[in-house]
């Protein structure tokens, strides 16, 4: 028997008995998988007549007439509004007609209908919803602008706080510097004013004042610190400047320009002189502005000689500029920055008046060099040419010479072999003068043999120290006749001291010739009394 077979037996289609099968072994039954996770069940969707909320009146036929009737109605009685698009308003009496109209016109179905108004109606709370959303970042973007702004506000207002307290330290920190260093003395001259080591072995062996800053320099003077910057400072105009300037007439011809300094810078220029100037050597062929020496000392080596050669030096306090006078304080063992301000303190540019506006300036016209008329570019000049002495000194040794210098002017004397040797000697005296920063001035340079008056700086050395016979002549004429006519009749030039004139002549007779001098001096005190 089949299986159809005994199926139809099994269900009572065949009246024939139920054979038996054959058994059919099991089919495996598979392991039943595992529960998936349990989704979310869908909201349902709310019915149709709930949604639309519709009743009977609702799905009677409506026509095109009647439904604008219906809307002029509402358009009338104010129940007509309109909404934003994508919003349908259920229950509201123009959907309620335009559904009508929809339905019984078979536009759309109710289940189509409840569709569109379920999607208008999540479209409009997506809308409130991201509407929300805006409102609430916009009113955070509002705070977070206010937050910013009044974070920022107060920032401005700490860095301001910050910017004036740097402004007062800043403030506070100049003010302080200005009264207890100086870092800046003009342009041109500051450069080395950060440098502050001194050299204390070189200066305690020299027995000079330690001093390594500019303040230093300041307390060792006694006056301020922007004292003493106000006396060194180099400015190229200036409204006020601290020297008088007015000229004398040369011996030669011409005029000479003095500078005398005012109060104050007269006091710190004495101070360099007394505690540094005067303590240092000099050469022995320096006879000028040196203690014990003179214009007696320096001619009197060169009395006797056949030949003596005078030179002279041009220009020169005012070619010793600001740079080598520095040098000087520096070689003793000064630091930079206390050799630049004692150099400034000792050195001046020539400068002429203009007018501008109504204002005087005075203007630099050249480089700062020593003055004329204070009292240290002479100490300072002799340090300067210390080393033109000794090779000058050199020079005349290897020549069997002898030499001297007085300020500017330059002697040197010998016996009759000289007389070959002049030409070359003024040669090699040019040529170190300008390798040593001077010049000789060529207008000056004078060989005297014994058949003329030799002279040097104004003393005769023909056969012994004397004055020119002129001089003397005219002294003794004044003395004579001011027996008879009296001191004050010989001032025939009208000098306005004629009597301290006529006793300095005769103190200068007396230092060169003691004792023609004394009778002279002698002679005045009885006039002057009389």
């Amino acid at each position: 028997m089949n299986l159809l077979d005994w199926l139809k037996q099994v269900l009572g289609l065949t009246d024939a008995p139920a054979e038996a099968v054959p058994a059919v072994p099991p089919r495996p039954v598979p392991p039943k998988p595992a529960p998936a996770a349990v989704k979310p069940a869908k909201p349902k969707r709310p019915k149709v007549a709930a949604l639309l909320n519709l009743d009977a009146s609702d799905l009677l036929p409506i026509t095109h007439d009647e439904l604008r009737a219906s809307m002029q109605e509402l358009i009338r009685t104010g129940g007509f509004r309109f909404t934003g698009r994508g919003f349908i308003p259920v229950g509201d009496e123009r959907t309620r007609l335009i559904n009508r109209a929809l339905l019984t016109n078979n536009l759309l179905t109710p289940d189509q209908l409840a569709e569109i108004t379920r999607v208008a109606e999540d479209y409009d709370r997506m809308r409130k919803g991201v509407a929300a959303v805006e409102q609430a970042a916009a009113q955070a973007g509002e705070t977070a602008v206010v937050a910013d702004r009044e974070a920022r506000a107060r920032i401005k207002v700490q860095k301001k706080a910050e910017a004036a307290e740097r402004r007062r330290q800043h403030q506070e920190g100049v003010a302080h510097r200005k009264a207890t260093d100086i870092v800046f003395l003009g342009r041109g001259v500051s450069a080395r004013l950060g440098q502050r080591e001194s050299d204390e072995a070189k200066l305690r062996l020299l027995n000079l004042p330690i001093l390594r800053t500019p303040a230093d320099v300041a307390t060792a003077m006694n006056v301020p610190v922007p004292q003493l910057r106000w006396l060194a400072f180099h400015a190229e105009v200036a409204t006020r400047i601290h020297y008088v300037h007015f000229t004398v007439p040369k011996r030669s011809g011409g005029v000479r320009t003095l500078s005398a300094p005012h109060r104050k810078l007269a006091a710190a220029q004495k101070w360099v002189l007394t505690n540094i100037l005067d303590r240092l050597p000099v050469e022995p062929p320096a006879h000028g502005f040196v203690a014990g020496r003179g214009v007696v000392t320096n001619a009197e080596p060169h009395v006797g000689r056949a030949i003596v050669v005078n030179m002279d030096l041009e220009s020169f306090f005012p070619s010793i500029g600001f740079a080598r006078v520095r040098s000087v304080f520096h070689r003793l063992g000064y630091s930079p920055a206390v050799a630049t301000v004692l150099a400034l303190l000792g050195t001046e540019c020539p400068r002429e008046p203009v007018v501008y506006a109504g204002q005087t300036y005075y203007v630099a016209v050249g480089p700062r060099g020593l003055p004329q008329g204070t009292c240290t570019s002479p100490g300072l000049s002799n340090q300067v040419a210390r080393r033109l002495d000794k090779r000058l000194g050199g020079l005349a040794r290897k020549l069997g010479l002898t030499y001297t210098r007085y300020a500017d002017d330059l002697t040197f004397s010998g016996d009759a072999a000289f007389n070959e040797k002049v030409g070359y000697l003024m040669a090699r005296v040019r040529h170190l003068a300008r390798d040593e920063g001077f010049a000789v001035n060529e207008k000056k340079s004078r060989v005297l043999r014994r058949n003329t008056a030799q002279i040097v700086t104004g003393v005769v050395v023909n056969a012994k120290p004397s004055l020119p016979r002129r001089e003397l002549r005219r002294l003794r004429a004044i003395l004579h006749r001011a027996r008879v006519e009296g001191l004050n009749a010989q001032n025939r030039e009208g000098r306005p001291d004629f009597r301290a004139w006529l006793r300095g002549k005769i103190a200068y007779v007396k230092m060169v010739r003691p004792d023609l001098g004394a009778k002279m001096l002698a002679q005045f005190q009885a006039l002057a009394q009389s």
